[in-house]
């Protein structure tokens, strides 16, 4: 493997195969095809997922680029059904006072056509759960090491993780319970991490229906300069 040395560290080279126009103007519409399928989903079998499909997507999150590559952030994987229990509970402890007076009448009635409600069924039936950690600082040789830009960082993994999901086959809903301190407790994580985002994933049930809504056209979202 080819190296080189710059500002004093190793770095090798990258090479990567250079396509077509063609080629890129394909495989960019594959993917959009493919990603434009993914739809939130709140309906889960109780099917078991292969264990290695779980590793394999939490690894493909890990591999998003963050603020000075200190990668702060831990993937906790729960399929123990105690645990999952626990998380429900206080989950909807939450998310009832949250309905009843934390949130706006405006807001309420946003919620309305996607049919939520402060009821989490699926933090049980999901085979698995994955709540993402955001790592305010570090550790390494018993120093406590800086992070920057953990919360952009953390997002972008969420991010390459919903999408390594759906690619794999399987669906997920984005939960964020607020707060979410519980889940530091029921995880027992150390102080300098935060819980970010909760993530069940699964199959759907066989007979799922989903709000009849409609993305953003491209004229809505792109301003060209």
């Amino acid at each position: 493997m080819e190296k080189k040395l710059k500002n004093g560290f190793e770095h090798i080279r990258y090479v990567r195969p250079i396509l077509s126009e063609a080629e890129l103007i394909e495989n960019s519409k594959m993917f959009y095809s493919a990603m434009n399928t993914r739809r939130t989903v709140r309906d889960f079998d109780t099917r078991p997922v292969p264990l290695e499909v779980m590793e394999n997507i939490i690894q493909t999150a890990g591999t998003a680029p963050s603020g000075a590559h200190k990668q702060p952030w831990t993937f906790c994987l729960i399929s123990d059904p105690l645990v999952k229990r626990q998380i429900r509970i206080a989950a909807e402890e939450e998310e009832k006072i949250s309905y009843s007076q934390r949130m706006p009448t405006d807001w309420k009635n946003d919620l309305k056509p996607l049919g939520t409600d402060w009821e989490k069924p699926f933090l049980e039936e999901a085979p698995y759960l994955i709540v993402v950690f955001k790592q305010s600082y570090g550790f390494a040789s018993g120093e406590k090491v800086q992070h920057y830009y953990v919360s952009e960082s953390v997002g972008i993994a969420c991010g390459f993780l919903i999408a390594a999901i759906h690619q794999a086959g399987l669906v997920t809903v984005t939960h964020t319970p607020s707060p979410m301190n519980f889940l530091s407790k029921i995880l027992e994580r150390p102080s300098n991490e935060k819980p970010f985002l909760l993530l069940p994933v699964g199959y759907p049930k066989a007979e799922t229906y989903v709000p009849d809504i409609e993305r953003k056209p491209l004229e809505e979202i792109l301003i060209r300069f």
